[in-house]
């Protein structure tokens, strides 16, 4: 199954419905992410209620996709319903081999002049609602819909330029690996990932990982000679090995 694609408000209200019915997990105040985003989120997790944006940074450092992909893969994985509002290019291909329930996964491409109708409507059944931000709307819609998602325990992730939000987050450097000299295949990207935010987030962090991962544990050193091992890794270091499982997201260093 490819995602439910949403188009209409009658559609949207029975995917709502579904998805708001009893659930054991919903009285948990945080929805888990991969192990290698937990230091940047103050909650080491998505926690419900708040707004976590996913900004665009330059073409060159692009990656916002594949790092939303990988803010939902636990959450989805572990049972939570997603949607994604505005971005036709959203590959479910993409987002199954990260491990997404296409089942639970409500994809809005095109929603229209009604864009704030069909994100609150979703924000009152889904557990995380993706959407992206167009350039007119007004802080007042925005501020409208994140008092929602408070409100009803949704977490809201607006990608692209956002206020306000409790944590934002961007891919600020990016090295695609798999090319060798005039031939070879793209296949990850080493991306430097940036938090900043409000509150318990105040305290700006990186991390770097892979982006997909390739299910292998591996440490880059931030400065080591050419040639040189890697080095172990004491606990508590700022640069920590974090395996990841198929399908997944491999960190291979960051600071707190």
């Amino acid at each position: 199954m490819a995602g439910r694609m949403v188009g209409g408000s009658a559609a949207l209200a029975a995917l709502v419905r579904p998805a708001s019915a009893p659930d054991p997990a919903a009285g948990h105040r945080l929805l888990p992410v991969a192990p290698e985003l937990t230091g940047l989120l103050p909650h080491r997790g998505l926690r419900r209620g708040s707004t976590i944006a996913v900004t665009v940074g330059q073409p060159r450092h692009s990656g916002g996709t594949s790092l939303v992909l990988a803010l939902l893969a636990e959450a989805s994985r572990a049972g939570s319903w997603c949607a994604v509002v505005g971005v036709p290019t959203f590959g479910a291909g993409a987002a199954a081999e990260v491990g997404i329930a296409l089942d639970r996964l409500a994809l809005v491409p095109h929603p229209g002049p009604e864009w704030p109708t069909v994100v609150a409507a979703l924000i009152d059944g889904v557990d995380v609602v993706v959407t992206a931000v167009p350039h007119t709307v007004s802080s007042s819609v925005a501020d409208r819909l994140a008092a929602r998602a408070r409100q009803r325990g949704c977490v809201l992730v607006p990608y692209g330029r956002w206020a306000g939000a409790d944590v934002t987050l961007q891919v600020v450097r990016g090295v695609w690996e798999g090319l060798g000299p005039g031939r070879g295949r793209l296949r990850r990207r080493e991306v430097t990932v940036s938090a900043r935010g409000r509150g318990a987030a105040a305290r700006p962090k990186e991390i770097t990982m892979w982006l997909p991962g390739d299910g292998l544990t591996r440490v880059i050193p931030r400065t080591a000679p050419a040639g040189s091992p890697t080095p172990a890794v004491p606990a508590g270091a700022s640069a920590s090995v974090v395996g990841s499982r198929p399908g997944g997201f491999t960190m291979v260093g960051g600071s707190a």
